[in-house]
């Protein structure tokens, strides 16, 4: 591959348009919707764990939106088939071959809705796509488009009738966030707005899909002193050793939190990455990776003692200067 271009200032202007799109449609969540940017600039995914109704799709479809991409939304149910998402080869008998039907998988966007309401063998079906960017249909393999991301939701306050999903799968998910309520002013202000319609329909593109794709190859151009290298290491030493986990960071999940941090740096406009940049992503790139040494009967209650404890790592380590 040849070596990424350094950063310029129509990298840096793409990437506040992008979010300051999305801004007029989710309001008071800058740290979700950077969260989402960062997760798309380092071609991953993101996983939403929250209640239902606080604006999960909406940050889906408005970022698809704004960057004018396709975008498809997968309601996971218990009866969904892998095939209901990569899709099917039908034989056409007038022609006498078999026709490929595409699954709603073939988008820039993919929301997998409520993702832990459907069996292991459907969740499965992401795997390849997720980690490869390409699916297996009837032993044909098939590219899926670039750039290419999915945002899957699930709802951890609520567990009857749902399959958590395994850790090789939550690994596929560069960073874990959450939404939460909005502030009681901003609350307002979406009562106000959502009375004229959709206001995500009203979204135009401010960035085509080569753009963006531009965005990506330059994340690899960001800089990482050995410094914070060594930082970075330290951490995921120590979560290994910590009493409270039973299964650190794996290497999948380093190489995820580098990645995270050199788009998060690109999306701040600079070229290099700092110890913030590794800090503030610390959470939502390695919690939901960590397998705790007590079980619990909650994703509420896991993700809380799992994002404690990395908390705890870094707030332990010291900070190279």
């Amino acid at each position: 591959m040849v070596a990424a271009a350094p950063i310029s200032s129509t990298d840096i202007g793409a990437v506040r348009k992008l979010e300051d799109a999305v801004a007029t449609v989710v309001r008071g969540k800058p740290e979700a919707i950077r969260a989402s940017v960062v997760a798309l600039l380092a071609r991953g995914h993101l996983l939403i764990e929250d209640i239902p109704g606080v604006g999960k799709t909406t940050l889906a479809r408005a970022l698809a939106a704004a960057l004018g991409g396709a975008f498809r939304r997968i309601q996971f149910t218990s009866d969904l088939l892998p095939s209901d998402i990569v899709g099917v080869s039908i034989y056409d008998q007038s022609g006498r071959s078999f026709e490929l039907k595409r699954g709603p998988i073939f988008a820039n966007i993919v929301l997998a809705d409520e993702i832990n309401r459907t069996t292991p063998r459907t969740q499965s079906a992401l795997l390849e796509a997720m980690s490869e960017g390409h699916v297996s249909i009837d032993d044909t393999t098939h590219t899926l488009p670039s750039p290419f991301m999915v945002i899957a939701t699930q709802n951890p306050a609520e567990h009857y009738g749902t399959y958590p999903l395994p850790e090789s799968q939550m690994d596929r998910f560069l960073l874990r966030v959450s939404l939460g309520y909005p502030a009681r002013g901003v609350e307002r202000e979406l009562l106000r707005d959502r009375a004229g319609g959709d206001p995500v329909t009203r979204l135009q593109p401010v960035v085509d899909l080569s753009a963006v794709i531009a965005l990506q190859d330059s994340v690899e151009a960001i800089r990482v002193d050995d410094a914070l290298l060594d930082y970075a290491m330290a951490i995921v030493h120590e979560s290994r050793n910590h009493p409270s986990i039973a299964v650190g960071v794996s290497t999948r999940g380093v190489l995820a939190w580098y990645r995270a941090a050199q788009a998060s740096a690109l999306a701040a406009g600079r070229d290099f990455v700092v110890p913030d940049d590794l800090k503030l992503l610390a959470v939502p790139a390695l919690a939901h990776r960590l397998v705790l040494a007590a079980a619990h009967d909650s994703l509420g209650r896991q993700r809380v003692d799992a994002e404690r404890a990395i908390t705890e790592i870094i707030g332990r380590v010291s900070v190279p200067t």
